[in-house]
């Protein structure tokens, strides 16, 4: 390879780059978020969210959650549910795989968890171990509060589902 041909393929690399560094730079401005896109992964969000669907993200500081009660209140829909879907490192913890589930209900510390069956809220028997969200996935039989996480914290949540894509990231689940 001449010199000439590396100069134009280092323009190439530093061009692509730069159009990688604008367009995250703009999906970070914009939502406030990273990530700001995340391909579902799992099954527990159908029929609303399918495996392989691409979901844009906003962070939670830049809009209200509303939880599944108060959407049913308010006759608010997202993903043809009531309530915000949201995206939460479980237990707070960053090493594990980021989950993404429907918001049902705000409790406090000693509160019974409310489960989703159909389109009903019961109470289990489950306590609340803080004050936080109680999340279920669409497909769920049961909430992820007491099995999967505690209640979640606002500072866990990454993200709230505002935009899909379906079935983009299906080939990027193919790799992972």
């Amino acid at each position: 390879m001449d010199r000439s041909s590396l100069i134009n393929l280092g323009k190439d690399v530093l061009s692509t780059l730069i159009i990688v560094g604008v367009i995250v730079g703009l999906g970070i401005l914009l939502t406030g978020t990273w990530p700001f896109m995340v391909a579902v992964e799992s099954g527990s969000m159908e029929p609303n969210m399918h495996r392989g669907d691409v979901i844009f993200l906003v962070s939670p500081d830049r809009v209200s959650i509303i939880t599944y009660v108060e959407g049913v209140e308010k006759g608010y829909k997202s993903f043809g549910n009531y309530g915000d879907v949201i995206v939460y490192k479980p237990n707070g913890k960053g090493n594990r795989t980021p989950i993404i589930h429907r918001v049902l209900a705000y409790v406090h510390k000693g509160d019974n968890i409310p489960v989703r069956v159909g389109n009903s809220i019961y109470l289990t028997k489950n306590i609340a171990s803080k004050d936080g969200y109680i999340t279920q996935g669409d497909h769920n039989p049961i909430p992820d509060q007491p099995y999967v996480s505690e209640p979640v914290q606002k500072d866990w949540i990454i993200g709230v589902a505002k935009f899909r894509i379906p079935y983009v990231g299906y080939f990027r689940l193919i790799f992972s």
